[in-house]
Formats: C-alpha cells, sequence, structure tokens
C-alpha cells in the first residue's frame, strides 16, 4: 500500500469510484473508499485522512451533511473537502461552499483537472507549494523574485494584491469567499472587512486588464472569487 497522503473517496457510483480510486492510487496517494456518507464518516473515525473527495448525491447521509459534520468536529475540521456533483447552477455552488466545502467539481470532470485540485487542496492544507514559481494561462508568479509577468511584461502589483493573485495561483479554479481572503491575505488584523478584499481584487484586476485582453478573476455572485478565464 502507498505511504502518500491518504485521501476519502465518497461516491455511491460504483464506475465514478472505481475510476477515481484508480487515479488517484496511480498518482501515488493512500486511498481509502466509501459509497455511502455514513461509512465515509466511520473511516474519518479510524483514518488520518488528509482530503476528501466527496460527491453531492450520495443515499442516506447526503454529500452536504457529510461535510457539515466533517467541518464541525474539531478533529477533522481542516481536512480540505473537494465536492464532486453533476448539479452546475451557481446556487448550488455557493450551498456546497456554504457548509464548508473547499473545493468544488462540476461532473462530468477532467481526471487532470481533478488530480490537479486534489494537489492543491493537499498543498493548501500543508502550507507547502514545492515550487517557487507559480503558473497559470501565461500568467507567471515568481515567488523569489516576488515578480508577476505575462507575455514578458511585467505587472506591478502592491503586497496586498500579490498576496492575493498568489493564494488565487496556488488553486486555480478555486472559489474563495471574502472572509477566506481575509483570513488569508490580512490574517489577524481586525481592522479590515470584506469591502476591503472587493477593493484589492478590484485593483488587481486593473494591474492585470493592462497587459491581457483575459478576465483573470472571477466574482462567484454573493460569494467571493476565483481564478478563472474559462467561465
Amino acid at each position: 500500500m502507498s505511504s502518500g497522503p491518504k485521501i476519502l473517496v465518497v461516491e455511491d457510483e460504483s464506475s465514478q469510484l472505481e475510476m477515481l480510486v484508480y487515479n488517484l492510487s496511480v498518482e501515488g496517494y493512500e486511498v481509502f473508499q466509501a459509497e455511502t456518507g455514513e461509512e465515509g464518516l466511520l473511516i474519518l473515525e479510524e483514518q488520518a485522512i488528509d482530503l476528501i473527495v466527496l460527491d453531492w448525491m450520495l443515499p442516506g447521509t447526503s454529500g452536504l451533511e457529510v461535510c457539515r459534520q466533517v467541518k464541525r468536529n474539531k478533529d477533522t475540521k481542516t481536512i480540505p473537502v473537494i465536492m464532486l456533483t453533476a448539479r452546475g447552477e451557481e446556487d448550488d455552488k455557493i450551498r456546497g461552499l456554504d457548509t464548508g466545502a473547499d473545493d468544488y467539481v462540476v461532473k462530468p470532470y477532467s481526471v487532470r483537472e481533478l488530480m490537479a485540485r486534489v494537489r492543491a487542496g493537499l498543498r493548501q492544507a500543508t502550507g507547502q507549494l514545492g515550487t517557487d514559481l507559480l503558473v497559470y494561462q501565461g500568467l507567471n508568479m515568481d515567488l523569489v523574485q516576488h515578480k508577476v509577468t505575462l507575455a514578458d511584461a511585467v505587472i506591478p502589483l502592491g503586497p496586498l494584491e500579490f498576496k492575493l493573485l498568489r493564494v488565487f495561483m496556488e488553486a486555480p479554479g478555486r472559489v474563495w469567499s471574502r472572509d477566506q481572503l481575509l483570513d488569508r491575505v490580512w490574517g489577524d488584523n481586525l481592522n479590515v472587512d470584506t469591502r476591503t478584499v472587493d477593493v484589492h481584487i478590484g485593483r488587481l484586476r486593473k494591474q492585470l486588464a493592462k497587459v491581457s485582453d483575459l478576465d483573470f478573476v472571477r466574482t462567484v455572485r454573493g460569494f467571493g472569487y476565483s481564478l478563472d478565464t474559462t467561465a
């Protein structure tokens, strides 16, 4: 059995479960599988799981309820949860994120995308990037030189805009709430509120727009922001 990070997959569709277990195992993860929410919660009591891939629609206890229980339990609340669902409507996505899910992947999804989301979730959980260079859609962030470039053009960013962009580039596609961004970028500073996030997102967008026609930062109505040029 692999000695890599432990991934729990909770999925009731056997073909999906088999595919996920196979691909995660190939990536070197130690995979635990469950077909119901109840079974998944039992595994969490027995194993030190590093990340959960959780289907929304499950028999009995739903994926949403499993997520709620995971995030309410002091022993499991820091485990990243990636929700899998056929629900693509933004309101449904917000419901999933509001329960505490860390990321959200809509079926059908590509295996490569999901594996990237898993790697990003594990990096976020451990605080380890494993690289000094972050890249997304031609956008390059050099963490050593503290420099952002696109098509050889340097993008001047203030320290807070740089931190915001770094959070986004560590997990492309992930939707961040304003409160999550406040926590990541401003930390324990109690003198800022969520409107501050909007101001600095605006500044970041303005600087990126000077060198690209792409809108890198997507607003998720009623929730927050994501690094996503595909919407």
